[in-house]
């Protein structure tokens, strides 16, 4: 006996091999507490991309949807073993809802990809990496949270388990997204133009060249997010004396929008209104509005002037003046527009 065929004896002890030769295997595969007869007919040459696989017509109904699947395993699957493995894993996620959990599967059958949806309807999925050693080593999973996920693994374990972990963290970060999907379907958000689940940052429009980007906790969605103001002195001081001193109207029983709205007394601009064109105001430099993913974040104090500019450019701008001066990451200058004094503190950039 070789070490295949002795190992799919000890895993699939109820599939025996029906002759001498081993071309005929027939017996029952068992996923979910639950035994299901199939009949396997190999040729000669042992090749299972040349195979029959006949099932009862339990198995046949419950494995309705993911025939391509199963044949697509038995043009790949390396042997006998390999195959009855990677049918029990597809076996096991039919069986568990029939939606169609698995959306992908790659000719090695070394990444999958299922799907699932939060109590809110949004639609998430997760990549399941399987490694050589699959089921003894834990397969990598990725998904697009704002917290890092890992799941729970035994050699026991299948791709059931990952999923239930799966659903479990789905349900844990609904209240983050419902209050980011709030942001995004109510306020103008200026970046991340088109956010992925796992932004936890917004940067919001709130007219006159000012904006406020919010920094949202994923564990405590409704809790005063980490707040910074863009836009000229003259526009985004009063909010910021206003949010200091409102503070202690912040309910987290309500909305993170709704509280942004109380403590800072506003209402912000609406998208049944406003097009984000309004919002939208091109560098005074450049000319553009997008620039290596930045928009422009630094505006003229001077309140007949408010001319938007992205850091860099305007860095650069004010590098190139014989009149600026600059101390250690704030440069001193004039505005392009209205030659008022202007100031400019780098982040992110050696200056």
């Amino acid at each position: 006996m070789t070490e295949t065929e002795a190992s799919l004896l000890r895993q699939f002890p109820l599939l025996l091999p029906q002759n001498r030769a081993k071309t005929v295997y027939e017996g029952f595969i068992s996923a979910q507490g639950r035994d299901f007869h199939l009949r396997i007919l190999l040729p000669k040459d042992l090749q299972l991309r040349n195979a029959r696989l006949l099932c009862s017509w339990q198995l046949k109904a419950i494995l309705n949807g993911y025939h391509h699947v199963v044949q697509q395993r038995m043009q790949h699957s390396p042997d006998l073993m390999s195959f009855i493995v990677e049918l029990k894993m597809v076996l096991e996620v039919a069986l568990k809802n029939k939606k169609e959990l698995l959306v992908y599967v790659d000719t090695c059958f070394s990444t999958i990809k299922l799907k699932a949806e939060d109590a809110s309807g949004r639609e998430h999925l997760i990549t399941v990496k399987l490694k050589a050693k699959y089921p003894a080593e834990s397969p990598d999973c990725i998904v697009d949270f704002p917290v890092s996920f890992s799941v729970s693994w035994t050699p026991q374990s299948s791709l059931i388990s990952i999923h239930s972990q799966f659903l479990a963290a789905l349900e844990s970060l609904k209240a983050f997204w419902d209050v980011m999907d709030e942001i995004d379907e109510k306020t103008w958000v200026l970046e991340p133009e088109k956010p992925t689940r796992s932004a936890t940052a917004r940067r919001i429009a709130l007219g006159n060249n000012a904006s406020i980007n919010i920094e949202v906790d994923p564990r405590h969605p409704t809790m005063l997010p980490e707040c910074c103001f863009l836009g000229a002195d003259h526009v985004v001081k009063p909010l910021g004396i206003r949010l200091s001193r409102n503070i202690h109207l912040w309910d987290p029983e309500n909305s993170l929008l709704q509280n942004l709205k109380d403590v800072l007394e506003i209402d912000f601009p609406a998208r049944a209104i406003l097009e984000k064109s309004d919002f939208s105001m091109d560098c005074g430099i450049c000319y553009a509005y997008q620039l290596d993913g930045a928009i422009p974040d630094q505006v003229c104090d001077n309140s007949r002037c408010g001319q938007p500019f992205h850091q860099i450019c305007l860095y650069e701008w004010l590098r190139g003046l014989l009149t600026s001066r600059q101390s250690f990451n704030v440069i001193f200058g004039e505005c392009p527009y209205c030659s008022k004094p202007l100031t400019l503190k780098m982040s992110g950039r050696k200056a």
